[in-house]
């Protein structure tokens, strides 16, 4: 007898995973704010008591910028070791022995003040940004291996519903009310170890991502156990079949490596797409409005007394259209929520630069000004922050996947250190005009998904290649003829009874490779 589950047991899953993984995203990007002046006294302090120093404010806000942003060069690392050990340990221990970089980073915050080192500070602040790095990684690849097809995009959303929950979190927790006061901000930089605690208790009672267990560790009995126990019913031969062919597929094949996907002609385009929308999910700008909500909302002209409440609405916003996003994104598709995100978002960051030019002349401006600021998180919460996790599990085999979301990550994370290095400078020298390159990205961006990346709601990976082969081989007729004859031949050979082909089909084969080559 066979353990079954329910549906229950993927929500559960989904929910376990998550707690311990993006959401950590979410939270250590929200917590920074409100210590900021607390850690900058620290900081010129520490300099006093070390070496009678007194730090000008333009080093402070360096050390400062070097604090928050190192985060991002932590998330980096993490991107580049999250394909690897996810080929050797799988996703969903994977997940748990990420936590050992999150306990680290948690005890180094917890003990940084009583050691009188703010270089503990940004010694935690890198390995929580690994943990972030690996988790954002892993994740969404664990989410979309597990779900049905035809809630794979709900699924892999819920990604960035926990990160938006993560921020909402993290900028409660860091009222001055609660921990965002002077004498609690260590504790409240190392409060990250409480969801990291609840899923190491709760994620070992689940199964590993099915596609895992039959593709890369080749155990079909394991496979079958886990879709049983995730969908809580006895196994559709449909879904099982799909894994086989592309375990079929993938025989013989190795995961593959970074730097070969760069090489690799048939998957230029699907390479391209996560690159360019990867990096544009930061380069818009939205998640250093997290980092920096102070600088943004003093520049829009709200009081220092009103920013904290204020901020919380930033996080709020995401949250609920992440979870709008998700109720939509099997009915619209990816492809119209990415573009409607961006498009939304040049428009308010058009209207947020009018409203900063005439924040002095008219009274109501600044609240014109921080409705732009909602309804530009609102936007990006209903496109760019679900879809752009699930593209790579949508767009590319089991072998290539986790290569892809080393290179997707590896993109986000160096882009948002470079944004989150700039953005207080970027405010202070442009002044109203701060989110216009923001605004320029997010129109190219919408350009790039309305005229190359197709549609990939409720398709199979063979349908999602076969669109993307017109893009990747455009006007080569001789390769795509090639490309189908030896597909045709492979998917002849797999499909007979015996496995194998008569003497005449071989032939016919043969002939067409032969007069392939000729056109």
């Amino acid at each position: 007898m066979h353990r079954q589950g329910s549906p229950l047991t993927l929500v559960l899953m989904v929910a376990s995973a998550a707690i311990g993984g993006t959401l950590q995203y979410g939270f250590n990007l929200a917590i920074m704010n409100a210590p900021t002046t607390f850690i900058q006294t620290f900081v010129n302090e520490t300099f006093l008591e070390r070496w009678d120093i007194q730090l000008e404010d333009y080093q402070v806000t360096l050390f400062w910028t070097i604090i928050v942003s190192i985060f991002s060069l932590g998330g980096f690392a993490g991107a580049l070791i999250a394909g690897p050990m996810t080929i050797r340990f799988g996703r969903k221990k994977c997940l748990l022995l990420n936590n050992i970089f999150l306990m680290s980073g948690s005890l180094l915050a917890l003990t940084s003040r009583a050691a009188r080192s703010f270089e503990m500070i940004i010694i935690s602040r890198v390995l929580v940004g690994i943990n972030a790095g690996i988790s954002m990684n892993v994740q969404p690849m664990y989410f979309g291996e597990s779900a049905p097809k035809h809630l794979r995009g709900a699924i892999s959303l819920s990604s960035a519903v926990f990160t938006a929950f993560g921020v909402v979190l993290g900028q409660v927790v860091g009222l001055r009310e609660i921990l965002g006061s002077e004498p609690y901000w260590q504790y409240l930089l190392s409060s990250n170890a409480i969801p990291g605690f609840i899923q190491l208790l709760t994620l070992p009672w689940f199964p590993e991502s099915p596609r895992y267990l039959l593709i890369d560790k080749g155990d079909k009995e394991a496979c079958v156990n886990a879709l049983r126990r995730l969908r809580g019913c006895e196994v559709q031969s449909s879904e099982l079949d799909e894994i086989l062919q592309e375990q079929a597929e993938a025989k013989g094949m190795r995961p593959s490596r970074p730097w070969e996907l760069f090489a690799d002609r048939s998957v230029r385009w699907q390479l391209i797409s996560v690159i360019v929308i990867s990096s544009a999910m930061q380069l818009c700008g939205n998640d250093s409005i997290y980092f920096y909500a102070s600088y943004v909302f003093k520049e829009a002209g709200i009081s220092d007394e009103k920013i904290q409440y204020i901020t919380i609405g930033t996080g709020t916003c995401e949250f609920v259209a992440c979870i709008m996003c998700n109720l939509l994104i099997e009915r619209k598709g990816r492809r119209f929520m990415l573009m409607g995100g961006f498009i939304l978002m040049t428009i308010w960051a058009v209207v947020f630069t009018i409203a900063l030019s005439f924040e002095h002349y008219i009274s109501w401006m600044p609240y014109l000004s921080m409705g732009c600021i909602f309804t530009y998180i609102l936007s990006f919460g209903m496109g760019p922050a679900g879809v752009t996790g699930v593209l790579p599990t949508e767009i590319f085999n089991q072998t290539a996947r986790p290569a892809a979301y080393m290179i997707a990550g590896s993109m986000m994370w160096l882009n948002l250190f470079i944004i989150g290095m700039i953005f207080p400078f970027l405010v202070s020298e442009l002044s109203e005009y701060c989110f216009v390159p923001f605004g320029a990205v997010c129109l190219l961006s919408a350009l790039y998904v309305g005229l190359f990346l197709p549609e990939t709601k409720g398709k199979s990976l063979s349908a999602i290649t076969s669109e993307f082969h017109k893009l990747n081989f455009k006007g080569q007729d001789r390769n795509h003829i090639h490309c189908v004859t030896h597909f045709d031949l492979f998917c002849l050979s797999w499909k007979k009874p015996h496995g194998g082909l008569t003497g005449m089909e071989v032939y016919f084969y043969l002939d067409l490779l032969l007069f392939g080559s000729f056109i």
